[in-house]
Parts: C-alpha cells; sequence; structure tokens
C-alpha cells in the first residue's frame, strides 16, 4: 500500500493495496469516504490530507468492486450559496459508473421541503445509487477510429434504448441495450443505410425525474445528467454493478470494426440537482458555489439559461476541470470518436454573454487530445441563438436550415433566396468568417420535435400522452400536412405525404453540409404527432422495426450512395464560380435556366430553382425543386458530359429520355438529374 495519497487525478483511483481518493471541494471542512458491504453496512474514512481545495486520502482494502459514496462535512448557509449536509450520502463526480437509483422523498432533498432554509438531517444512504470502483484494463485489440472526414461524414441520431427494443432480429436478451446496438443487425442497418456515424443520445448516467415518476412516466430522453463519466446503467445488459462500463467499450469496438464512428450528445450545461428547491445529490452538497452559477447579490438562487433551475459554473476551474476531464476520459478511455453539446451556448457564458474566446471553447482548442475531435454545437439556449457563432473547427446544428428548408416545402412565400443559401452550406451564416459548408450540420428533424413522418401527416402536436394536457413542446407552424390529421386511407394524400418526405430527405442529404438523419426517419418511424416524446419509455418513441416503409427506407439508401459515390454531390467548400479554382462549383439557376435578378429573388410567388452541381473530372447533377402548388416547366442547360439522365425524384411517374431540354416537375416535388463523365 502506498504512504501518502496524492491529490490528482480527482475520484477513486486504484493504487497498491486499495485505492486513492481526491475530492474537490473549496468550503467543505471534511470529506468522509463511505463504503458499503454486501449487507449494506457503511464504513466512513475521513479524507485526511488536503492539497489546495482537494481533500485526498488512502482507503486501504478498496478496489475493483467497492461500493461507495461521500459525505462532505461544512457550513449550512443557503442565503449565501452553502448547501453542505453531511446527512446526505453524495456521488463522486468522477464516479465511472454508479449501482441503483434515486427512491424519491424527503430524504434525498438537502432542504426541509416545508422549509427551505433549514438543513433536514434525514439520512439518504438508503435512497441514493452508489458509485462503483471499475476495471480500467480492457482488450481493445486493434481498435481504430474511423477517423472519417467531415465531407464524408453522414450523421444517424439514434436512442440506444429504441433503437433495437422491439427489433425481431436483435437476441431478446440484449434489446434496448449497448450490446444490442452492437448487434449483427444494428450493425448492418447502420452500414447498409450509408451512415458513418452514430450520435448516441445522453448516455452519461441520468435521474428519472420525481415528477414523470409521480405520473408513471419516464425520463427516456435523458438530457438529466449526473455521472459524466459514467455510462448509464439501465442500457447495459450485463446490469448496472459495474459492467456497464466494459459493455459500452464492447459497443464501440464493435461500431469501429464496422466503420462507424460513435459520437456522444453530452449535457455539461446543466444537472439533475435542479434550482434552490431540487434534490442535493452531489454538487450541491459538495461545493454549491464552484459547480453552479449563482444569482449576483442572490447567492440563494441559481443563473439559469437552460431552463432546467440550474447552470454549470464554466467560470470555475472546479467545473471547468470536471468537464474536460469527462471529455478526455470518454476519448481516451472509451474510445468515442466526438460530441454533440447540448445547449452548447451556455458553456461559453462565463459572465453572463456568449463568448467565442470563452475558457471552454479555448481549452477543448489547445488540448492535445480533445483538438483532432469531431465537436459539434448546439448553438442556442433560453438566452441566446448563436448558430454561426463557434469556432471555425466546430460543427453546428444549423437551425436556420430546418426552419428554412420546412418553410420552403411548406409553401412559404419569398423563401427562394435564403433556401439558396441552405443548399450551399448557408454561406450567409458561415462565410464571412471563413468558414467551411462542413460547419453545418443539415437537418430537418431531430429527436426534439415531429419525426419526419409526422411533420408530413400532423398539422398540430398530439402530446397527451406527457399528461400536461398538450401545453408541452413547441407548435409547428411548417408541417406539409394538408388538413387531414394521422394514418389515413386516402391514396392521394398518403402519395403527398410521400413525396415530401422524400423532399426533405433530400434536402438534407443534397445540400452542403454535413448532413443528420433522425433515427428511424428512414423507416417512417411515428411518434403518433407526439413532438416532444422525452417521457415516452414505450412503443410511442421506441422503432417500430414491423412496420416499416421499405419504400422510404429504399430510397434514403439510393441518395446517401449517391452522396457517397459523387464528390459533386458533397463539397467540401463554398461553390461559387469556375474561377475561384475549387474543385466544386455551382450555377444557381431560374426554372427558365437564366440567372437570377434581384427582382425575382423577391418574388413572393416563385417556388422552383435549379442547382447545377459539377465536380472536376466527376459526374454532374442537376437538382430541380419544385415547392409551387402547380407543375412548374423546367429548362435545362446543356449536360456538362452525356445528356442528362433522371438520378433520383420524388414523382414516381417522372421519366427522362435524353435529350431533355424541358422537363415538367410536378407539385410540390425535386427531381435530380445526372451527367456522367
Amino acid at each position: 500500500m502506498a504512504t501518502r495519497s496524492l491529490p490528482y487525478p480527482l475520484g477513486a483511483t486504484l493504487v497498491s493495496g486499495g485505492i486513492n481518493m481526491a475530492v474537490y471541494s473549496e468550503s467543505a471542512d471534511l470529506v468522509e469516504f463511505c463504503s458499503f458491504d454486501d449487507t449494506g453496512a457503511e464504513t466512513r474514512t475521513p479524507l485526511a490530507e488536503r492539497t489546495g481545495h482537494v481533500f485526498h486520502g488512502l482507503i486501504p482494502g478498496a478496489g475493483i468492486g467497492t461500493r461507495y459514496g461521500l459525505r462532505v462535512h461544512g457550513p449550512w448557509e443557503p442565503a449565501n450559496g452553502l448547501r453542505h449536509n453531511a446527512h446526505k450520502l453524495l456521488l463522486d463526480p468522477h464516479a465511472r459508473a454508479l449501482e441503483g437509483a434515486y427512491a424519491w422523498g424527503q430524504e434525498v432533498f438537502g432542504h426541509d421541503q416545508d422549509n427551505p432554509e433549514a438543513m433536514d438531517e434525514s439520512d439518504s444512504a438508503g435512497f441514493t445509487p452508489r458509485c462503483v470502483v471499475t476495471d480500467p484494463d480492457f482488450d481493445w485489440a486493434d481498435d481504430s477510429a474511423p477517423l472519417t472526414p467531415l465531407s464524408n461524414t453522414v450523421i444517424y441520431e439514434v436512442h440506444v434504448k429504441g433503437f433495437t427494443q422491439t427489433h425481431p432480429d436483435v437476441p431478446e436478451n440484449i434489446r434496448g441495450t449497448y450490446a444490442g446496438l452492437a448487434s449483427p443487425a444494428a450493425l448492418a442497418h447502420f452500414t447498409e443505410l450509408g451512415a458513418t456515424a452514430v450520435e448516441l443520445m445522453p448516455v452519461q448516467q441520468f435521474v428519472q425525474d420525481s415528477h414523470l415518476v409521480e405520473k408513471g412516466l419516464r425520463n427516456y430522453w435523458g438530457y438529466n445528467t449526473i455521472g459524466f463519466f459514467a455510462p448509464h446503467g439501465e442500457y447495459a445488459a450485463i446490469g448496472d454493478g459495474g459492467g456497464q462500463v466494459a459493455e459500452f467499450k464492447k459497443m464501440v469496438k464493435a461500431l469501429h470494426a464496422a466503420g462507424l464512428e460513435v459520437i456522444l450528445d453530452v449535457v455539461y450545461n446543466h444537472t439533475a440537482e435542479g434550482n434552490h428547491l431540487g434534490p442535493t445529490f452531489s454538487f450541491k452538497g459538495i461545493d454549491n458555489e464552484a459547480y453552479y452559477r449563482l444569482v449576483d447579490g442572490d447567492r440563494g438562487n441559481y443563473f439559469d439559461t437552460t431552463g432546467t433551475g440550474n447552470s454549470v459554473n464554466v467560470s470555475h476551474p472546479a467545473a471547468l476541470g470536471l468537464i474536460m476531464d469527462s471529455l478526455r476520459y470518454w476519448v481516451t478511455e472509451m474510445h468515442v470518436d466526438g460530441f454533440r453539446f447540448d445547449l452548447a451556448t451556455t458553456l461559453t457564458r462565463q459572465g453572463g454573454d456568449a463568448e467565442l474566446h470563452s475558457a471552454f471553447l479555448t481549452l477543448i482548442q489547445q488540448d492535445p487530445v480533445l483538438a483532432p475531435v469531431k465537436m459539434i454545437a448546439e448553438p442556442w439556449d433560453t438566452a441566446g441563438y448563436q448558430v454561426g457563432g463557434f469556432p471555425a473547427d466546430w460543427s453546428e446544428w444549423n437551425g436556420k436550415f430546418r426552419d428554412d428548408v420546412r418553410g420552403f416545402w411548406h409553401g412559404n412565400e419569398s423563401l427562394l433566396s435564403t433556401l439558396s443559401q441552405r443548399v450551399l452550406g448557408s454561406p450567409d451564416v458561415y462565410e464571412a468568417d471563413r468558414r467551411s459548408p462542413l460547419s453545418s450540420v443539415n437537418f430537418v428533424t431531430a429527436h426534439d420535435g415531429f419525426t419526419l413522418d409526422d411533420l408530413t401527416s400532423f398539422d398540430e402536436k398530439h402530446n397527451d400522452a406527457n399528461g400536461e394536457d398538450n401545453a408541452d413542446g413547441e407548435s409547428d407552424n411548417q408541417s406539409t400536412n394538408n388538413g387531414v390529421e394521422g394514418p389515413t386511407d386516402d391514396p392521394a394524400v398518403n402519395e403527398r405525404r410521400t413525396r415530401m418526405r422524400h423532399n426533405l430527405m433530400a434536402t438534407v442529404l443534397l445540400s452542403a453540409g454535413v448532413p443528420m438523419i433522425l433515427g428511424g426517419d428512414e423507416l417512417g418511424r411515428s411518434q403518433r404527432g407526439n413532438n416532444n416524446a422525452y417521457c415516452q419509455d414505450n412503443e410511442i418513441s421506441w422503432f417500430d422495426w414491423a412496420n416499416t416503409d421499405t419504400s422510404m427506407l429504399g430510397f434514403t439508401r439510393t441518395l446517401l450512395q449517391l452522396r457517397r459515390d459523387n464528390p459533386a454531390l458533397r463539397p467540401t467548400w463554398f461553390r461559387q464560380a469556375p474561377e475561384t479554382g475549387h474543385s466544386d462549383t455551382v450555377r444557381v439557376l431560374r426554372a427558365d435556366a437564366k440567372e437570377f435578378t434581384d427582382e425575382d429573388w423577391d418574388d413572393e410567388d416563385a417556388h422552383a430553382i435549379t442547382f447545377i452541381l459539377e465536380h472536376a473530372g466527376a459526374d454532374a447533377f442537376a437538382l430541380l425543386l419544385n415547392a409551387a402548388s402547380n407543375g412548374v416547366e423546367f429548362s435545362l442547360p446543356s449536360a456538362p458530359n452525356q445528356e442528362w439522365e433522371l438520378a433520383a425524384g420524388s414523382d414516381p411517374d417522372q421519366h427522362v429520355s435524353a435529350p431533355v431540354t424541358t422537363l415538367i416537375v410536378r407539385d410540390g416535388s425535386f427531381t435530380l438529374l445526372r451527367s456522367r463523365i
């Protein structure tokens, strides 16, 4: 056994004969390591050494499998932002795995719920999960990151549980788990579709919200994190006794072997502890002021730009260090390939305003572990919209793409100019900062909102199952449905809906930038009109493999194959004119093949546009979009290579006979023509 403990790394670290435990707290007086045996008996060991603001000590006999928590002694002064309460068993912020779940009651609250200023003295140990010391060893063998260039990347946003929960070709005992996501059937779907990266909705340990539990619902999405290092235990086929770490690693290894990158949707902007009336799980009781932003002049309350009750205090070294340690851990130990940051704008707020040169962004950029990793921002929070405001080496969920593409196909007026910008990679957003189209993650649907099927089948949200009288979720006025709600036997309505799904999917996959598909859109997945299914851990959210829309699946595969095989459909820079010297060029034309004038762009009645996409030495394409309520005759420029031929389209009755100089594209449809070299 070592004779002296160390203040770093934080958390539990295996050493000869036991573990080294280190916990950061500026305001605590004493930190105790609390271990539990198989009977639940607790043994408390004070961390007797202190270096700076880190309490640390050696725990003899502890090792792999040890269950533990922390008790932190210190002042209870809520009005001054101090919430220490040693009656509460706290989670180690650096714990690699958690076992068990919270039992909601007064015991998990540091304050008396009837008198928030008073400390509650009930012991929470019987109502909280345990941290688990895990085995860091794992045979990665020849695992290597695919390192897919952004120009070739196709992101598939997916929920670990929902994807395989009802999959008939996944063994029942591993459905809904990390192991299920690594099964041959799952891997085959991803690769045959043409995805290059799976973006996993939150897999860091999260908490089931009390208000949902009371209503018999569950937090399905998982945006309620409490363990930034721990894979969520409920997604492990092996259970949550620590083996979830190895199972997660096996999943990553299998996805890499199939050529797929793993991107994690991470929630570092807030935690599950809520505001001043929320529970005390970890950070509140360890060092409330260090980990959370408090209101200036009112330290008893939380400064919140996330809508969840709290915001992580990225202006403090402890909180920022925790995030950086976590990111490095997932890259070095878990081998993930990238991150999508939920409400990323909050992480750039040091003094209140979003800052391009914030400490968070600067640390990532200069970190040799994180600098090469794919970084994707959700560039907004409740206090601001920051699309285009992240560094050049970041990509962003482009909410403008979603809104403008939906608006165009909805038939909104005066959108041609804006739509052209979105198809070209949003140069109006990124070009002024010399950022490429690859800064834009293009999507029309994501987990939050309608699925593609529902976007084209419902005019209004139907969130009644959420138990909030359909008051939750945003109203969507850009549905492409026309009056008939939900499933119908009307063939004309269904034919139009199919065209609209094809139009929207094609615009995502044929535009410059990084395309993202909401998992299940290629299968025709519906949430029955629920556009806020965050609490629906059931058939509303799970993939319905028994009712796969094989036509939509085949269409999506075809477009992704075209994109993969043809560089003109996946440019790496803004395509302007041949004299720029870029390999990729574009011409944007009216339906009559003439250049747009300023007056044309302002024409409220114009809904048709042509893009001629070329790449030196490769096939060229003509993308014809018609969002009008009537058919439009397009004139075609001379084919750059061989005569134009039909490559894809949303009108099943569209035919092209070479040589073609004009072509009628029916109402609400697209046509993609190809000129082979």
